[in-house]
């Protein structure tokens, strides 16, 4: 009985395939490699690092799975629609979206310049626009599809000199209970993820002092792990999670509270 239950409670995303936006490192590179160990084909893309995106890929062949990466630009409408079509011709379809890709260029409001807000406007809201117009499509049609987005506390709570980035973030949010709304009905679950503080290589190579500041609010004592958010996010992929829509799980040992 007991092996039973813990069959039933697995992970299992045998037969489906995603796309993971920014898989080539960090949480990205975590949450496709973990898709692929539950079963799922994996397609990443990549702008600028291809040499990472290739190495992500050839762990995930390595699960058995198929992989693919493919040269987009998230900001890019047309990218997206072309990405999305090459994978469900790749793949035979498409099932699970993770909006993962995004950036910051920090400063404060009174000297932030218009380029410093549209570019992180444009790559982390505009982007998951992007994918989700691209495959809502497909999932319509289907009756099925889980899209996740990750997001940040920031987008919860702001943090002083990322005006646009905790802008950028907001909005991810309102997108995702929007959209959760609008294709519900279709029995496709919308979620997000929202990390605090995770040990990135930007995070592995920041000051003592701002390690230390960051932990001061981190009530269970440690940073995150980039597989902590990446298991959520295979939960929210998987059947397990089918009553769940227009949530935003936390990730952050504690530190929003």
């Amino acid at each position: 009985m007991e092996n039973e239950t813990n069959n039933k409670l697995r992970v299992n995303l045998e037969g489906k395939s995603a796309i993971v936006t920014g898989g080539s490192l960090g949480i990205g590179a975590s949450i496709a490699v973990k898709l692929a160990e539950c079963g799922a084909n994996v397609a990443i893309n990549y702008r600028k690092h291809k040499e990472e995106a290739d190495e992500i890929i050839r762990h995930v062949i390595k699960t058995g799975k198929k992989g693919l990466v493919v040269q987009a630009d998230i900001s890019s409408f047309n990218d997206a629609n072309k990405m999305v079509e090459t994978v469900k011709n790749e793949f035979g379809g498409i099932d699970i979206l993770v909006n993962n890709a995004g950036i910051n260029w920090d400063g404060v409001i009174w000297k932030m310049t218009e380029e410093q807000w549209d570019s992180v406007l444009n790559i982390n809201l505009k982007g998951y626009f992007n994918y989700i117009r691209a495959v809502s499509p497909i999932f319509r049609e289907q009756k099925s599809g889980k899209i996740i987005n990750v997001t940040s506390i920031n987008g919860m709570r702001g943090k002083f000199g990322q005006s646009n980035y905790s802008a950028s973030k907001a909005g991810i949010i309102g997108l995702t209970k929007a959209v959760a709304r609008e294709l519900g009905k279709y029995s496709i679950n919308v979620n997000a993820v929202a990390p605090g503080l995770i040990e990135t290589d930007m995070m592995k190579n920041a000051d003592a002092s701002v390690r230390e500041a960051a932990m001061a609010d981190i009530v269970l004592g440690r940073i995150g792990q980039p597989e902590e958010v990446a298991n959520v996010v295979a939960f929210l992929s998987s059947e397990l999670a089918r009553h769940i829509t227009g949530e935003v799980v936390k990730v952050d040992g504690g530190q929003y509270i």
